[in-house]
């Protein structure tokens, strides 16, 4: 019979304070968010001062919560997880000082866990069943990456974003089209209403072979067409653009997905991250996969966001391999995926 390994995972890398109770990884007792979208909005994007004062305010109750909400006390855990990077370093400096606290406080184990990876395993908590080799793709505000998965402790970064990320990509066509913050939503749900073949922005597929991605080019192509039509008193429709503008980023996503399917010789495709949210995205994604007969995973949309219960999950493969950590554990904002910076 497997051991039963409770773990209290804490993140805090952006602007959602979240606490979740994971057992054994797969098993989510609690997961409690708390947002600060609200706050930020009025900035049309996060401010990390205002981020990491919300997240001292939030991270007791929102632990308190969790743990309340999966009906377990301290003595119930078997070690604590936080997220130590990627992100905002004042952000993660709570729930990292948080963290460390607690787990020297309680005499847990002390699991420091990277943002992506935390990405990565959401889909072990969607689909129980899903095991190592597949191809995951990491689509998130600030990454976009091609990872061929080898074991829960083990990967291949076949490419990454040269220059903005996918996400980075959404929110500053958002902004150009005058939609509100967060943008990225604001895109998807306006090009159901555009033609997505009305403008040709390009299609930036690099080096021959290559799995690295690059969106500056199109968010460019996209902010100069704006610019032309405006000083020439062309009328567009915003719709279209943004369709036009998604349907580029979609195209490049897909193509690099499959392909590294072929290459690698894998059947199963994961995506993640907060891109992954996107509607049309998944039904490209899933489109291509039924084509090709690969099996396409993709956790629901609170499993996208930044969320505690992700971390827990990779917090607890992280602890079967004997990862642990001391007090002198530290934030690492520019932490890269495959680095551990500990």
């Amino acid at each position: 019979m497997e051991e039963k390994v409770v773990i209290l995972a804490i993140e805090s890398s952006c602007d959602e304070t979240s606490a979740a109770v994971v057992v054994n990884g797969r098993e989510v007792l609690s997961n409690v968010i708390s947002s600060q979208i609200k706050i930020h909005k009025q900035f049309g994007g996060v401010v990390p001062e205002i981020a990491s004062r919300k997240h001292i305010e939030n991270i007791d109750r929102v632990v308190k919560d969790a743990l309340l909400e999966a009906g377990v006390g301290f003595k119930d855990l078997d070690a604590v997880a936080v997220t130590y990077g990627p992100g905002l370093v004042g952000a993660l400096l709570v729930g990292v000082s948080y963290a460390k606290s607690l787990a020297f406080g309680l005499g847990l184990p002390l699991i420091p866990v990277h943002h992506i990876e935390g990405h990565i395993a959401a889909n072990y908590i969607q689909y129980p069943d899903l095991e190592p080799p597949f191809i995951c793709l990491v689509v998130s505000g600030g990454h976009t990456n091609l990872v061929k998965i080898n074991s829960y402790n083990d990967f291949d970064i076949l490419g990454h974003t040269r220059d903005d990320a996918a996400g980075e990509a959404y929110d500053k066509v958002a902004r150009s089209l005058n939609l509100p913050y967060p943008g990225g939503p604001k895109i998807d749900k306006i090009s159901k209403e555009g033609d997505p073949n009305s403008v040709k922005f390009p299609r930036v597929m690099l080096e021959e072979g290559s799995y690295d991605f690059s969106f500056s080019g199109l968010k460019s192509s996209v902010l100069n067409h704006l610019n032309r039509c405006r000083l020439k008193g062309i009328e567009y429709k915003e719709a279209d653009i943004a369709a036009s503008f998604q349907q580029a980023v979609i195209d490049v996503l897909t193509e690099k997905a499959m392909r590294a399917c072929s290459e690698y010789g894998i059947n199963k495709l994961a995506a993640c991250g907060g891109v992954s949210a996107n509607s049309a995205l998944r039904a490209s994604l899933r489109a291509a996969c039924e084509k090709k007969g690969i099996e396409f995973y993709v956790p629901e949309l609170v499993l996208c966001t930044d969320n505690g219960a992700m971390i827990g999950s990779a917090a607890y493969y992280e602890y079967k391999a004997g990862c642990r950590t001391d007090m002198s554990l530290n934030a690492v904002p520019g932490l890269k995926l495959g680095e551990r910076g500990y």
